[in-house]
């Protein structure tokens, strides 16, 4: 099959094309095992239309899995200022894009879809906001922000608890606020104490003279 290449003129078949050959690559070889380059030749056409219709590799794996994963979870602006405002720029954009996003809830009562998104989570989320950080205990940190705002998503949006969904987006963040700020914040050193209350040991006796 021909590759179809540059700007597509008149060919509305060929946004289907990715996206089918997306899924497949994407079920069978997860996220990060997908290349833009395997998606084009799966579909027979050049790389370049990926970008085209969908922006980025990001961009259609959140139109694949119907659930809008990589819009929602738009890091780039959230990445892009302190250190200290992280957690509310992520709750921001956690709650605003999925509040304004008509996805297809179907998605969560499909297994292979779910699989690649929560490894879309773990792998491309939590790596991006571990490397943001920076330091020994980024992957720890990135961590636990990831498991807060994976519980946010699976709650409130792809299996709603009645008491979350109908709370509002500034509720929500007010009341997720503090336990990811805790989450994202460095962890202290440990460092070895003697135990509270109890006397060091005592050192041997010298030996006596002869």
């Amino acid at each position: 099959m021909n590759k179809l290449r540059g700007r597509p003129r008149g060919n509305p078949p060929t946004k289907d094309l990715i996206t089918e050959a997306a899924r497949g690559l994407f079920l069978r070889h997860g996220y990060r095992g997908t290349t833009v380059r395997a998606i084009a030749a799966e579909a027979g056409v050049d790389s370049a239309l990926i970008s085209y219709h969908f922006g980025s590799k990001q961009g259609l794996f959140g139109v694949v899995t119907q659930v809008q994963c990589a819009r929602s979870l738009a890091l780039g602006p959230a990445l892009a200022g302190d250190p200290e405002g992280l957690p509310d720029r992520l709750l921001r954009a956690v709650t605003d894009l999925w509040d304004d996003t008509g996805f297809n809830r179907l998605a969560v009562q499909n297994e292979d879809v779910m699989r690649v998104f929560r490894e879309y989570l773990d792998q491309e989320v939590l790596a991006r906001i571990a490397e943001y950080l920076g330091g020994p205990d980024a992957t720890d940190r990135a961590t636990a922000a990831v498991t807060v705002i994976g519980g946010l998503i699976f709650t409130r949006y792809l299996n709603p608890l009645p008491t979350l969904a109908r709370l509002t987006s500034a509720d929500v963040r007010r009341i997720l606020a503090p336990t990811l700020h805790a989450a994202l914040r460095p962890r202290p050193r440990s460092r070895s104490h003697p135990h509270h209350g109890l006397r060091p040991a005592a050192r041997p006796a010298p030996a006596g003279r002869g």
